[in-house]
C-alpha cells in the first residue's frame, strides 16, 4: 500500500510540473518582508569582509591546509549562531575534514543546505589574483564557485537567527571539501544527509542573466591507461612498444565523440607520457571528463572506449581503461520545477525575474534528486567565468539572493515538500 501510495504521489507531482511547464503560469504575488529585506541591505557590508577573507585563502581540492584555514573561519560563526558543529573526517586521504553545523528548531521542515569550500585553484593564487572589486563586479579565486554561495548561507543563516526564526525542525548546512573533484571525500556523508532531510539547498552560483539550475549534467572522468615497453630512443628503438603512440591512437575514440552541446560531451583534459627525452614511453596516461544528460550515457561511452582498448595499434601494448566516482545527472522535473516556482515567487518580491536553466557543471543536488530528496541548484550569487581566471560575480545580485536563501527557507519552513522514497 505505501508503494502505491508513493507511485501516486509522484504522479501527481508529474501532472502538477507538466501543467506549470505547458501553462507557464507567473508567480503569485507575494509582499516583501521587509524587515528581512532591511537586514539583508544592512548585511552587506559583514558579508563583503568574509568573502574577501575567505576568497584570499587558497583552498583548491586537496589543499587540506587551506581547507582548514577555511573552516577555522566559518565554524565560529557558526557557532556564535547556535550551531551544532561536527568536523567530520574526510573520506578519502589528503583532504581536509567536512563540517556539519545543524539547528534546533521548532517547526517540522528538515532542511539540509549544501556549500563547499574547495575551488580548481593551486597554492599560491590568491598572491597573484587577490579579491578585488571593480563597480559591480568582483573577481577572484573562487568568488563564485563557491565561496560567494558558501558567504550566502552563513549570512542567512545570521539572518534568520537575529530575525529569531525557528520554524524549521532542523537546519543543516553541510560545507564540503571536495566538490570540484566529484566529491570522493564526501560522498558518504551526502548520501546519509540528503536521506535525512525532505528538501535540498544548494550554493552554487547562479547562472546569468539571473537564474536558478533546475538541470544538471552528470559527470565523471575516464582514464585510458596505456603500458608499453621501454627502449633506447636511439640506439634500439625497435625493442621498444611506444605507449604514447598508442594513447594517440586510442583518443580517436574521444575525438569522435561531442565536445559540446546539451548533450553527451568528453573532452580530453589531461594528458601524461614519457620520463626522459631518450627513452621510447612504456607508460600513458589521458583524462577524459565526460558529462552526460541520462542515467545511461556513461555506460555508452564506458562501453566505446573499452570496445576501443580491446583492439591496439602498437603491438605488446595494452589499454585499460577505469572511471572516477561520477555524478549523476539532475534530471529536469516537476519537483525540481515547483521548488523553483516557490523561489520565483520570492524573488519577484525584490523586483526580480528569476529565470530556470540548467548547464553541463555537475553538483551534488543530483545526489539528493536521485535518493528521492526534492533539490534546487544555483541559488548562490550570479558569475560567470569559473575555473578560470575571468571568474567574477554580479554584486547586484547578491543582496536580492540573500534575501531570497532566507525567506525560502522560511517558506520552506511552512510548507516543505515531500521527498519521493
Amino acid at each position: 500500500m505505501a508503494r502505491v501510495s508513493k507511485l501516486l504521489l509522484l504522479a501527481t507531482a508529474l501532472a502538477v510540473g507538466l501543467w506549470e511547464s505547458s501553462a507557464g503560469a507567473a508567480p503569485a504575488k507575494t509582499a516583501r518582508n521587509e524587515r528581512l529585506w532591511m537586514a539583508a541591505t544592512a548585511a552587506r557590508p559583514e558579508q563583503m569582509k568574509l568573502w574577501e577573507e575567505l576568497v584570499d585563502i587558497d583552498s583548491g581540492t586537496g589543499d587540506a591546509e587551506g581547507g582548514r584555514k577555511v573552516a577555522a573561519v566559518l565554524i565560529p560563526r557558526l557557532k556564535d549562531l547556535g550551531a551544532s558543529v561536527e568536523v567530520l573526517q574526510a573520506e578519502q586521504a589528503g583532504l581536509p575534514e567536512n563540517t556539519v553545523a545543524s539547528f534546533a528548531g521548532t517547526g517540522k521542515a528538515r532542511i539540509l543546505i549544501i556549500a563547499h569550500i574547495d575551488t580548481v585553484f593551486g597554492p599560491g593564487t590568491v598572491a597573484k589574483w587577490p579579491f578585488k572589486v571593480e563597480g559591480n563586479v568582483l573577481h577572484g579565486p573562487g568568488v563564485g564557485d563557491e565561496k560567494g554561495g558558501v558567504v550566502e548561507a552563513v549570512m542567512a543563516l545570521k539572518l534568520l537567527h537575529d530575525q529569531g526564526f525557528k520554524g524549521y525542525r532542523k537546519l543543516t548546512l553541510l560545507l564540503e571539501t571536495s566538490e570540484e573533484r566529484g566529491s570522493p571525500g564526501t560522498r558518504n556523508l551526502i548520501n546519509r544527509l540528503v536521506r535525512e532531510n525532505d528538501v535540498e539547498l544548494n550554493m552554487e552560483p547562479g547562472d546569468p542573466p539571473d537564474g536558478v539550475t533546475v538541470w544538471r549534467k552528470g559527470s565523471t572522468t575516464f582514464h585510458i591507461i596505456v603500458k608499453g615497453r621501454a627502449a633506447h630512443a636511439g640506439v634500439a628503438p625497435q625493442e621498444g612498444r611506444n605507449a604514447a603512440i598508442e594513447l594517440i591512437h586510442q583518443l580517436k575514440a574521444v575525438e569522435a565523440m561531442p565536445h559540446f552541446g546539451d548533450g553527451i560531451t568528453a573532452n580530453l583534459t589531461t594528458l601524461r607520457a614519457g620520463s626522459r627525452d631518450n627513452i621510447i614511453p612504456d607508460y600513458a596516461e589521458a583524462g577524459v571528463n565526460v558529462r552526460t544528460r541520462e542515467a545511461g550515457d556513461v555506460e555508452r561511452v564506458d562501453s566505446a572506449l573499452k570496445a576501443a582498448a580491446a583492439v591496439t595499434e602498437v603491438p605488446d601494448t595494452t589499454v585499460t581503461v577505469t572511471r572516477d566516482p561520477a555524478y549523476p545527472p539532475l534530471p529536469d522535473n516537476p519537483v525540481t520545477n515547483a521548488l523553483a516556482r516557490r523561489a520565483e515567487a520570492i524573488y519577484a518580491e525584490t523586483g526580480h525575474v528569476l529565470n530556470f536553466g540548467g548547464n553541463g557543471g555537475a553538483s551534488e543536488s543530483a545526489m539528493a534528486a536521485a535518493a528521492g530528496t526534492p533539490a534546487l541548484d544555483g541559488l548562490g550569487p550570479v558569475g560567470g567565468g569559473f575555473h578560470s581566471d575571468k571568474e567574477f560575480v554580479d554584486l547586484t545580485t547578491v543582496t536580492p539572493r540573500l534575501y531570497m536563501l532566507a525567506r525560502l527557507i522560511m517558506d520552506l519552513s511552512a510548507k516543505p515538500p515531500t521527498p519521493v522514497r
